[in-house]
C-alpha cells in the first residue's frame, strides 16, 4: 500500500529566505533603485489604478526592467534566483524532513506557496524539493521573453492552494477540478496532515483556514529582526498560527524539533483514523 500523502507548504519570503526576493539584486543592481522606492512606486500604481498590489509590483518589474534594456527570459529569471539567500540549514531540511516522514509512514511532499515571483524561485538550488510551486508567475511569448503576468497569488489567493493540495488537483488553470465536489473522508491530503510555514501579513488568511481546519499553521521569523518575531508573536496571540519559530532550519534547531512534533501528530492521526 502507498504511504498517506503529507504536506508541508511554505512562503517563501521570510520564511524560507530573509527580505523580499527582488530586493538582494534585482532591484538595487539592475534596476539601480532603492527597495523603498520601488514598492512605494508599486503602491502608488496600485492605488491610482484601483488594482491588485501584486500585480502592480509584477507589472512594474517588467516595465522597469524593459527600460533598462535588461533580458527577460524564462532562464535569465531562473539565473537571477540562483542567487537568492536562504536562512540556515534550508537546503538540508527537506531530506531530513522527507527521511523522518517515511520513517513514519508517511510520504511527505512540499509545496510553495508564496505571492513573490515563480521564475525566482524556480532558479534558487532548492526548487528540486517542491512538488509545486504556487507563485506569481509571468507569462513568456514564443521567443521565451515575458510578455505579461500569468499568475498573481495575493492575500486571500493563497487560501486556493491549500484546497489544490487538499483535492490533490494541482494545476493552476484547473477550475473543475478544485470546484468538484469531494467530501472530506476522500480527500487526498486532509487539513491535519498539512502544515503551513509562513511568516507575514501575506499569510494571515492561509493561517486562519488551516487554523479552522485542524492543520498546523507555524509563524517563522527572523531571529536576525526583532519586529518579524513582534510580528510572529500577534500571529500567535490572534490565534492565526498555532506554533512559532525562528528561521534556523538546521538540525536540532527550535523550528526542526517543531517539524518533528508534527510529523508524529500527522502519523498519530493516520493511525487513529485506521483503528478509531
Amino acid at each position: 500500500m502507498s504511504r498517506p500523502l503529507a504536506v508541508f507548504a511554505y512562503d517563501f519570503d521570510g520564511t524560507l529566505a530573509p527580505g523580499n526576493m527582488q530586493e538582494h539584486a534585482f532591484i538595487p543592481d539592475e534596476l539601480g533603485m532603492d527597495h523603498a522606492d520601488f514598492w512605494a512606486e508599486a503602491g502608488k500604481l496600485a492605488r491610482e489604478q484601483r488594482g491588485d498590489g501584486i500585480l502592480a509590483y509584477m507589472h512594474l518589474m517588467l516595465a522597469k526592467a524593459r527600460e533598462k534594456g535588461l533580458e527577460l527570459s524564462h532562464d535569465s529569471w531562473r539565473r537571477r534566483g540562483a542567487a537568492l539567500p536562504l536562512f540556515p540549514g534550508v537546503e538540508d531540511w527537506f531530506a531530513r524532513q522527507n527521511a523522518r516522514a517515511e520513517a513514519l509512514g508517511l510520504d511527505l511532499r512540499h509545496f510553495i506557496i508564496s505571492s513573490g515571483n515563480r521564475e525566482l524561485i524556480e532558479g534558487s538550488p532548492i526548487a528540486h524539493w517542491f512538488d509545486r510551486i504556487y507563485a506569481s508567475g509571468f507569462m513568456f511569448d514564443e521567443d521565451d521573453d515575458a510578455m505579461g503576468i500569468a499568475l498573481a497569488i495575493n492575500y486571500t489567493a493563497k487560501t486556493q492552494y491549500l484546497f489544490r493540495i487538499n483535492k490533490w488537483t494541482l494545476d493552476e488553470w484547473d477550475n473543475d477540478g478544485i470546484n468538484a465536489y469531494l467530501v472530506d473522508r476522500e480527500r487526498p491530503v486532509p487539513f491535519d496532515r498539512m502544515a503551513f510555514f509562513g511568516d507575514g501579513l501575506t499569510d494571515i488568511p492561509v493561517m486562519r483556514v488551516m487554523t479552522d481546519h485542524g492543520g498546523h499553521p507555524v509563524a517563522v521569523y527572523d531571529p536576525g529582526k526583532a519586529s518579524t518575531e513582534t510580528a510572529a508573536d500577534k500571529l500567535l496571540k490572534d490565534g492565526r498560527a498555532r506554533l512559532a519559530a525562528g528561521g534556523d532550519y538546521r538540525e536540532g534547531s527550535a523550528l526542526d524539533t517543531l517539524a518533528d512534533e508534527i510529523l508524529r501528530e500527522m502519523a498519530r492521526g493516520v493511525t487513529s483514523n485506521m483503528f478509531g
